[in-house]
């Protein structure tokens, strides 16, 4: 007798183990794409100062927080954070940047300068005083 169970389980592992890999290795690829193509745009485009005020400043933290019985506990190692500050120019448009850890304390909402960016990459924020 044939028995077809065991062999179509273990095949039909490797089947969705595949598709897996492969979803997770084009995401990555796409990633890596999208980032080496911003990259370029950003280092052809003009680097613009202009006028702005800051909004708005925010902070993202990824990774490290797990949560049990609803506390948090912080995993050293793991986590990253990634700062954040909205400029408002005086054509009334926003945009926000992704600012460096050393430059972000030394922003503040409502400070008003000249912002210097260049494409979608922050380059520096000179207040007035």
């Amino acid at each position: 007798m044939i028995d077809f169970g065991n062999d179509f389980m273990f095949s039909g592992f490797f089947v969705i183990f595949g598709i897996v890999f492969a979803l997770v290795f084009g995401v990555i690829i796409v990633v890596i794409i999208r980032g080496i193509t911003e990259w370029g745009r950003n280092n052809v485009s003009p680097r613009i100062p202009a006028e702005a005020k800051i909004v708005a400043k925010r902070l993202s933290v990824s990774g490290g927080i797990h949560h049990h019985g609803g506390h948090g506990h912080m995993h050293h190692g793991v986590s990253s954070t990634t700062y954040y500050a909205t400029f408002k120019f005086v054509t009334g448009d926003r945009k926000e940047f992704h600012v460096p850890y050393r430059e972000y304390g030394l922003l503040a909402e409502g400070d008003t300068g000249i912002l210097t960016f260049q494409g979608t990459r922050y380059i520096s924020f000179d207040r007035k005083i």
